[in-house]
């Protein structure tokens, strides 16, 4: 007879268990019967087990009917407990699942090798998914220092006979388990903490532990359908978070079974690592994951009772040193975690690379369908890439097009050459010493700025941080103004070549795409906005061109991938709005444009909220990134920051002619010659002439139209500042959006006349000339652009004007910002002015700040009292507000600074320059004398950033879900 018996558990298994019962009958090895644990099945299972193993011929079966929470282990125990009271009291336990159907010789080739290794107490069989049949489960199973559950097999590996040796493992999957009865009673059986999974795993480890032997024997051969993993079968036990069970099981089973002297590290190790997972899985949008990964944390450290009990009972079951090293062998090696990690960001990096090439295809195949004539035998031309093994270096030289772009970098380094190391001027202040200002300053709910100032510090504060926590100040602001132009032509060329896929099926030739990308690279360089220190606009530039690739997902057919668009469009849209503020508004108008446009051409289109509502979404994203800037701006009375160009103001003002040409404030000043900028609304003008291309043509002019209605009031308005000086609204955005759609209408236009067709277009000869003329001419705008900005582009951005502080009291100030230093100009015959600086000096940011503060009456009046009839009451009003230093730059007037020579509580301090005065406060101020009231609704506001800005930047990455079923 027979020394085994079979416990078979179930639920809900009624379209596997024909298959599995009749594998058991089917064995080669008979059983002695059978005992199986229904747990609360609605699809007639027990029944179906019952009546099919007792047909002819018969094997003895008994069927318990458990209750729809009895959990695997309790199943399993309950099957044992009945093994004698069915006659059944075998040597040895076969455990099948419903879900598992063994092959004909499984149980076979198992007791075969039970037979020659009498020294195993537990035999597993390798484990092939069902119903592929070929694809590799498990082969034995281990777990890594994290909890993960490690095979050993490569992804979807196939069987092919590369495992089949019998080995010593750590544990076995418990569908298909060979045990011993009385060393399963010995071991109590499986761990009833661990009611769904990881009990094989749990099982495995007590049983190393105990000195007893798990073999894996590769020829016996089980299919798993994994039905409760793979989430087709949902069970009380675990419903809908299949994640949270599997990973609970993790963390149990190691901190219950680790060495009492690693339990401190293996749990700070796995809360740490679980924050990490966590991370992880909302990176790849698996925010169910990510939650059931922090449930788990907290179910199993919230609970220290059970964990503590299971870790009692094992220390009474646990050998000698011997079996400790055995043990050690059969877990996973310790540097398999950061494999994986590895694997994880490539994996990450391939989606990232395959979803680029997926637009790219489709956008591709819509380009066909457009213009589904077969293409025509040509030569080879310079836009084939036609790479010969020929070598890199003979194939870059023989292709003019990279050669060209390659000039071009070059000539923008050698153009930015001066800012490298310290740079300032213009618009553009110092930056500070270190990131950890930026930080603060971003954080920080009232600056010391002035006489103190709650105005919201600008938004490109946080990314400018974010850079130089790596980079450093200097090297961020060198970065930003060498990498602008680079990234602004890549940027321009992939949206340029897009958009030459859309209209022809062959797309734009290469030399046309360098034309329209180095002349676009250029607009914010040749305007002035470079050699000015408008830094804001230059770093536009870069982003313009990807937040309009991003854009033109809208397009897309497919609904969700519109709304993905959306996330990305709206992510750059944030970083443009932070050093472009204006362009969110022209963005806005683009937007309600375009929409309508779209409802008049398809009816019916503004009722599908997947047409609008990616846009809408675009336009909202950055309202949410940027509220900690633009709402505490709103209530604290420098709205005119959401209108304004960003650096430090005044700056030269700009009118209709000078956008025309593409020039920022007086023409010939800062930017290249003006009659270089006629060049481009030109050939915009002759882009309308070829008929192919004349839609795209006038979409790009409507761009434009629509920019330069928001020119229309943006010039007209002027902004209050402190101080009594006034700023005209930001037109840098409107610049670039007019004449980057000039570049890509004109791009259209001579895409027309080379367009390679069948029928190629003939034109006459006086055409043929003119287009030559047209085309040589348009060939000026960019190398004209490219010497003028090499040789002399950045000349005037070094330039700033002295201070006249004397450099003892601009370090006192920079030791402690309650050293402030009063800075007094001009004379009371034609009146004074007066400015306050602390730290180091107005940087990038605080410009801003200090600009858009309003004037402290209070502190006005106390300075005119104290120039006119000085008093010790005024100069404790300075102490009072964190004054330390007074100063007079040359020329002083010299009635002011005899009165404060009188003053008492002042002295004379000395200065460089016989012309300039300067005083000190006799008494110094507290620190307490630049603090503020702290504004707890902006704290909300950012702790709202930065949860906004991780969701939004996990929403623009690729999807890579992984699918259970």
């Amino acid at each position: 007879m027979s020394d085994v018996s079979v416990v078979l558990v179930s639920h809900d298994g009624a379209s596997w268990l024909p298959a599995v019962l009749e594998g058991i009958r089917a064995q080669t090895a008979p059983v002695a019967g059978v005992v199986a644990v229904d747990t609360g099945s609605k699809d007639g299972s027990a029944d179906l087990i019952e009546s099919a193993l007792r047909a002819e011929p018969p094997i003895p079966v008994g069927v318990l009917r458990e209750s729809g929470r009895t959990s695997y282990p309790e199943a399993v125990a309950l099957a044992s407990e009945a093994l004698p009271h069915h006659g059944l009291a075998t040597e040895w336990i076969w455990l099948l699942h419903d879900d598992s159907n063994p092959a004909p010789d499984a149980l076979e080739q198992l007791l075969r090798v039970a037979a020659a290794r009498p020294e195993a107490d537990f035999l597993g069989p390798k484990l092939r998914e069902w119903p592929s049949l070929k694809r590799l489960l498990e082969v034995g199973v281990t777990i890594s220092g994290t909890g993960r559950r490690e095979t050993g097999l490569e992804r979807g590996e196939y069987d092919q006979g590369q495992h089949d040796q019998v080995r010593e493992v750590l544990a076995v999957n418990s569908a298909g388990l060979l045990v011993r009865r009385t060393v399963l009673e010995e071991l109590g059986g499986y761990d009833r903490q661990l009611p769904m999974f990881g009990n094989d795993i749990d099982l495995g480890w007590r049983a190393a532990a105990a000195g007893h032997t798990t073999l894996v024997v590769p020829r016996a051969v089980v299919f798993h359908a994994e039905a409760a993993h793979r989430g087709s079968r949902r069970t009380p036990l675990t419903g809908r978070h299949t994640h949270y069970q599997e990973r609970r099981a993790a963390l149990f089973t190691l901190l219950a079974n680790c060495r009492g002297v690693a339990l401190p590290f293996q749990a700070l190790r796995l809360a740490l690592g679980s924050l990490l997972r966590m991370l992880g899985f909302i990176v790849v949008r698996s925010v169910g994951e990510a939650l059931d990964e922090l449930a788990a944390l907290v179910s199993v450290y919230s609970r220290p009772g059970p964990l503590l009990e299971a870790r009692r009972r094992r220390r009474s079951r646990q050998s000698g040193p011997a079996d400790r090293a055995r043990l050690k062998r059969l877990l996973a090696p310790r540097w398999l975690p950061y494999r994986h990690g590895l694997d994880f960001v490539s994996d990450l990096a391939a989606a990232a690379t395959n979803q680029a090439a997926d637009v790219a295809e489709r956008r591709r195949a819509a380009a066909a369908d457009r213009d589904p004539s077969p293409p025509v035998a040509r030569h080879k031309t310079d836009d084939d890439e036609d790479f010969e093994d020929t070598g890199l270096v003979a194939r870059f030289l023989t292709d003019p097009v990279a050669v060209a772009l390659a000039v071009a970098a070059i000539a923008f380094v050698i153009g930015a050459r001066d800012a490298f190391g310290t740079v300032s001027g213009g618009a553009l202040s110092p930056v500070p010493d270190g990131a950890r200002d930026w930080w603060a300053m971003h954080y920080e709910s009232w600056h010391p700025i002035g006489f103190g100032s709650a105005v919201p510090a600008p938004p490109y504060v946080l990314p400018l941080a974010l850079l130089a926590s790596v980079l450093g100040t200097e090297t961020t602001m060198t970065v930003l103004l060498v990498a602008a132009a680079p990234l602004a032509l890549w940027g321009a060329w992939r949206f340029l070549r897009v958009v030459g896929r859309l209209v022809s099926r062959y797309g734009a030739p290469r030399w046309l795409l360098l034309w329209g990308s180095v002349s676009y690279a250029l607009v914010p360089l040749v305007a002035g906005a470079w050699g000015g220190g408008r830094w804001g606009i230059v770093v536009a530039a870069a982003v313009l061109p990807w937040l309009a690739h991003a854009a033109l997902g809208f397009a897309e057919p497919e609904a969700t991938r519109r709304w993905r668009a959306a996330w990305r469009t709206g992510f750059l849209l944030a970083l443009l709005s932070a050093v472009a503020p204006v362009m969110w508004w022209l963005c806005a108008l683009l937007g309600v444009v375009v929409v309508a446009a779209s409802a008049v051409v398809v009816r019916g289109a503004i009722r599908d909220r997947s047409v609008w509502g990616p846009p809408a979404t675009a336009l909202a994203v950055p309202a949410l990134l940027l509220a900690p800037w633009w709402l505490p701006a709103v209530w604290e009375d420098a709205s005119g920051a959401l209108f304004l160009d960003i650096g430090r103001w005044p700056t030269p003002s700009t009118d209709g002619v000078g956008l025309a040409v593409g020039r920022l404030g007086e023409l010939g000043e800062l930017g290249a010659p003006w009659w270089l900028g006629l060049a481009l609304p030109a050939l915009a003008v002759l882009a309308l002439i070829p008929r192919p291309t004349r839609i795209g043509v006038v979409l790009c002019w409507l761009v434009a139209a629509v920019a330069a209605l928001v020119a229309v009031p943006l010039g007209l308005t002027t902004i209050d500042l402190t101080g009594a000086a006034t700023q005209q609204a930001g037109l840098g955005p409107v610049l670039l959006v007019v004449h980057g759609a000039w570049i890509t209408a004109a791009l259209l236009g001579g895409l027309a006349l080379t367009e390679r067709s069948p029928s190629p277009l003939v034109l006459p000869r006086i055409a043929q000339a003119v287009t030559a003329v047209v085309g040589v001419a348009a060939t000026v705008v960019p190398v004209a652009g490219l010497v003028w900005f090499a040789g002399w582009g950045g000349d005037d951005l070094q330039s700033h004007p002295e201070s006249g502080i004397p450099v003892y009291m601009s370090q006192a100030a920079e030791v402690a910002p309650e050293r402030g230093i009063l800075v007094i100009r001009g004379s009371v015959a034609d009146g004074l002015t007066y400015q306050v600086e602390r730290d180091d000096g107005p940087t990038v940011g605080e410009d801003e700040v200090a600009a858009l503060t309003a004037e402290d009456r209070e502190a006005t009046a106390l300075i005119g009292d104290l120039v006119t009839a000085p008093a010790p009451e005024a100069v404790a009003g300075l102490t009072e507000r964190g004054i330390r230093f007074v100063v007079q730059p040359a020329p002083a007037d010299a009635a002011v600074a005899t009165r404060l020579d009188a003053t008492a509580g002042l002295v004379r301090a000395s200065a460089e320059d016989r012309s300039t005065r300067a005083w000190q406060v006799l008494e110094e101020p507290e620190p307490a004398s630049v603090e503020g009231p702290r504004s707890w609704p902006r704290i909300g506001l950012l702790v709202l950033q930065a949860v906004a800005i991780a969701v939004v930047a996990v929403l623009c990455l690729p999807t890579m879900r992984r699918s259970r079923r």
